[in-house]
């Protein structure tokens, strides 16, 4: 994967609203300013993109885990990292892991955050993807955010990120709800990711099957959620929300 050394303004953001700036984040990603009109800061609907298909959706945020203003994050084929608004919902392509988020998906009490992702070819890497949540500071040096993800191996793994470091809350665990990509001759598989949280318990699902439950204070509950992608994949996301219970 190419780390290109371009300028990220906000043509190659593929912005539809007007903006007063594209302010760079700690990780050199450029994302929209503060004076995004307010219909941005609604919750993001997969079925209504905000300034329309493949561009990359207004009022998201990209954090990378390592930071390196090289990488080109947009709506160009040729971009280290492909972004784009496809209804329904977003289409993902990496190079470098990150986080995925839009402040106005928030959580708290009890509620069910959930996503399905399409999982394209691929080839011989087993990277990892699912839902973060619980996160909070996530434009500075101390976030923390709690993460659910799944790999083409047939695995979970619950984790949480600390800063620069991450914490094993549950560690990977083979599990037969999994769709996995095996045959070449299909396009895609899809998986739904759930965290519920209710009565003091959260609950993990992997396509409405539960395959796992803490105790809710043994996980970061309150705070965004979003979508945490690996290296190198090729996902499109059809269904993202948080639904208060």
């Amino acid at each position: 994967m190419r780390f290109a050394m371009k300028v990220l303004t906000p043509v190659v953001l593929g912005l539809a609203l007007a903006v007063s700036a594209c302010a760079p984040t700690e990780n050199g990603a450029s994302v929209p300013s503060a004076a995004v009109v307010d219909s941005t800061m609604l919750r993001p609907d997969p079925l209504h993109p905000v300034g329309g298909d493949m561009i990359t959706p207004p009022g998201w945020t990209v954090r990378l885990d390592t930071p390196d203003p090289a990488v080109a994050i947009g709506g160009e084929e040729a971009d280290d990292i492909f972004f784009v608004s496809m209804t329904p919902g977003w289409h993902i392509r990496t190079g470098p892991a990150g986080i995925f988020y839009h402040p106005s998906s928030t959580a708290s009490g009890a509620y069910t955050a959930r996503t399905t992702i399409h999982l394209f070819d691929p080839g011989e890497r087993n990277e990892a993807f699912g839902l973060f949540f619980g996160g909070k500071n996530l434009a500075g040096d101390n976030q923390t955010y709690d993460y659910f993800l799944i790999r083409n191996s047939g695995e979970f793994l619950v984790k949480r990120r600390i800063g620069a470091e991450t914490q094993v809350v549950l560690d990977w665990q083979p599990q037969a709800a999994i769709n996995r990509y095996t045959d070449p001759a299909v396009s895609s598989v899809s998986n739904t990711l759930a965290v519920r949280i209710q009565e003091g318990q959260a609950v993990f699902l992997i396509n409405d099957q539960e395959v796992a439950r803490l105790p809710a204070a043994d996980v970061q509950t309150d705070g965004i959620v979003g979508l945490r992608v690996n290296h190198a994949l090729n996902l499109h996301i059809s269904d993202f929300a948080v639904v208060p219970r």
